[in-house]
């Protein structure tokens, strides 16, 4: 005999949806996506990349704790590689990294051209500095970047060191730094700077800029 079928109607799925807003460090499945990001944003101003695709895959393989990706809905918006070196930035410092060093070198910060002009270029960079914050043997970040944008990253805290002894084609940089020291925390009264508290764990982080 059958059983009298249940009354009890089945309750609601879950349904897995994506985080509307997501921090992550980068792997090797997204350097197609980086790439193109960073193509489109720097070809038409520098007529060249701060990294190409294989420099790209490089980093994301012996690194891929100091890079950061922010996501929205899965998708790509915004991104930061880096790779550790020693204090200046030198020839040897664009395609090496260094386990020991005690310097990040951010090597690129790019914006999907859909996502631009709404702050998330200094929100990214000021959540990665953050993070370096975590990492105990970090004593400072620096970059090289047109001189266009040198007041970009003073508004984050950058200080001018000179002229970068780096150049590529016609193009010269400022070199700038910034002190990595004590702990992670959260600026406060600042409109673009409402996120969560940063938890200082690479599993948990929950960085030559067009934004």
């Amino acid at each position: 005999m059958q059983p009298p079928p249940s009354s009890v109607s089945p309750g609601p799925q879950r349904r897995h949806t994506l985080p509307a807003s997501e921090f992550r460090p980068l792997n090797t499945q997204d350097a197609i996506s980086v790439f193109e990001i960073e193509r489109e944003a720097f070809i038409s101003v520098s007529g060249d990349c701060p990294l190409h695709l294989d420099e790209v895959r490089h980093f994301l393989t012996l690194c891929p704790e100091l890079s950061m990706g922010w996501l929205e809905e899965g998708r790509l918006v915004a991104f930061i590689i880096g790779s550790l070196f020693f204090p200046l930035c030198t020839q040897d410092a664009l395609t090496l990294h260094k386990p020991r060093g005690a310097t990040v070198h951010v090597h690129v910060l790019a914006v999907h051209r859909t996502f631009r002009q709404q702050g998330k270029g200094p929100i990214l960079m000021w959540r990665y500095l953050q993070y370096l914050r975590c990492l105990p043997n970090v004593r400072r970040a620096v970059l090289m970047c047109e001189d266009f944008l040198v007041p970009f990253y003073r508004k984050l805290g950058f200080k001018v060191l000179g002229r970068c002894a780096i150049s590529v084609a016609n193009l010269s940089f400022t070199e700038m730094w910034y002190p990595i020291s004590g702990h992670a925390y959260m600026r406060r009264n600042s409109e673009a700077m409402r996120f969560p508290q940063l938890t200082c764990t690479p599993t948990n982080l929950a960085l030559m800029s067009l934004t």
